[in-house]
């Protein structure tokens, strides 16, 4: 009887020898972490240093990045990694050995990241709150989870003044925003894709770096037509041009204008009727005016139509529409050419050779070409091998196929993860440094436009 007794306060003072031999391992995965460096709240076009520590030597570990877009899409990333002697994963160090990319790709997990959803694009339209983004470190075996952290990936700095424009500012609809302090600030209206709408997320993201920026809609956003309208009418742009340059804190005398895909024929547009555009970034778009006729005043510009049966499909049973405009130059179809020789403004064009929703590294050089035919060196060509056809900013998961609101179908826009990533980051830091050096207070770089 004694001797139960002291067993069982022995019992009562020690664990059994299951529990003794569980808990290092309890202890151990408690111990790992995830670090998001140097905080985890930093802006969406920011790089973010991550590591994970407190693993045992050698130890394989699985990471997975997560989150949910707008409209309740999922995209997420995953790699595996083993850790060095110390029991740490360090991706500025570490490689990854498999997964949704390999080697030392220190924002894998963002850059990589693909939707669950086939053929969608990451949507963002409320800058006011942040992209949360969940990275869990597991246990390669058994899938445990070991680890796991949030990070907030944020869009507008602190002082940014975000300001939706409506019926008060006659019929120019969309949103501007004010970078801290009185300025001036160099001013630049950012035009987006045909599909509607307007992208706060560049347009926020810019005016972080010191700009003011008018983020523009001109389809499928409140009152404006939901689809494609019968006519672009260039006043409507005019309208929005004046608006922007009276602002008290934008510098003069001229802004510069952002576009990509159908917005850039848009750009040139404006950048050749215009007065007041400085300098004119021009992303993967066509040098003539496609499938809606432009008017401005009693001027008409008539639509390049596209060759339907120069469609083909892929592989995969999607729609490759790059080759479906037919030649611009040809003397039926050059009076829809822009005709950007009248243009003051300096022009980068962005072309990627990958690009398959259409030809935009033919278009940027037959642009380019027909400026230096004028005598004019007003230009610079950019070329990204690999990328495709949507470059946004940094960290924007890649899109290579989606909807396309013009088709009606599916298609392919091309480019691989990878280069598109690295064209991403190349192109934000000369975009900033373009509109920088363009949107200077020199009068000489401004020429008004003559009919």
């Amino acid at each position: 009887m004694l001797a139960q007794l002291v067993y069982k306060e022995f019992l009562s003072k020690t664990k059994p020898w299951f529990l003794w031999l569980c808990t290092p391992m309890r202890s151990n995965s408690q111990q790992v972490r995830v670090r998001l460096l140097p905080n985890p709240r930093c802006f969406f076009d920011e790089p973010v240093h991550v590591k994970v520590d407190g693993l045992s030597p050698h130890q394989k570990v699985e990471l997975r990045s997560k989150l949910r877009d707008d409209k309740g899409i999922i995209f997420k990333a995953s790699a595996l990694y083993s850790a060095d002697s110390t029991g740490q994963v360090d991706l500025c160090l570490s490689p990854s050995l498999g997964g949704s990319y390999t080697g030392v790709e220190p924002m894998g997990l963002f850059w990589a990241m693909t939707p669950e959803t086939p053929h969608r694009k990451l949507l963002k339209n409320n800058v006011l709150s942040s992209m949360m983004v969940d990275i869990d470190a597991l246990h390669e075996d058994t899938g445990e989870i070991l680890a796991t952290e949030t990070i907030e990936r944020q869009f507008m700095t602190e002082g940014l003044r975000r300001i939706p424009l409506d019926m008060k500012n006659g019929r120019i609809r969309g949103t501007l925003f004010l970078p801290p302090g009185p300025g001036p600030f160099p001013g630049v209206l950012d035009v987006y894709i045909l599909g509607g709408g307007i992208s706060e997320v560049r347009a926020s993201l810019l005016a972080n770096k010191g700009f003011v920026v008018l983020a523009l809609a001109y389809s499928g956003f409140q009152d404006l037509p939901k689809t494609m309208p019968k006519y672009f009418d260039l006043e409507y742009f005019e309208e929005a041009i004046t608006f922007l340059r009276r602002q008290p804190q934008v510098q003069g005398p001229g802004i510069g204008i952002l576009s990509i895909s159908k917005s850039g024929e848009l750009a040139l547009s404006m950048a050749s009727f215009l007065s007041g555009i400085s300098a004119t970034v021009w992303i993967n778009g066509c040098n003539a005016n496609v499938m809606t006729p432009l008017h401005y005043k009693d001027l008409v510009i008539p639509p390049l139509m596209p060759n339907l049966e120069n469609i083909t499909l892929t592989p995969a049973g999607l729609l490759d529409v790059r080759d479906a405009l037919p030649d611009q130059i040809t003397e039926r179809n050059r009076g829809s050419v822009i005709p950007i020789e009248r243009a003051g403004s300096r022009f980068l064009f962005v072309v990627s050779e990958d690009d398959r929703n259409w030809n935009s590294c033919l278009f940027g050089q037959q642009a380019a070409a027909q400026l230096r035919h004028h005598g004019k060196d007003n230009f610079e060509v950019v070329t990204y091998p690999r990328a495709g056809h949507f470059l946004e900013v940094p960290y924007m998961p890649h899109c290579p196929s989606g909807f396309h609101s013009a088709v009606g179908k599916v298609v392919v826009f091309g480019g691989e993860a990878k280069a598109h990533h690295e064209a991403q980051l190349d192109l934000w830091r000369r975009v900033q440094e373009f509109f920088r050096t363009h949107l200077k207070d020199n009068s000489n770089t401004v020429q008004k436009a003559r009919l």
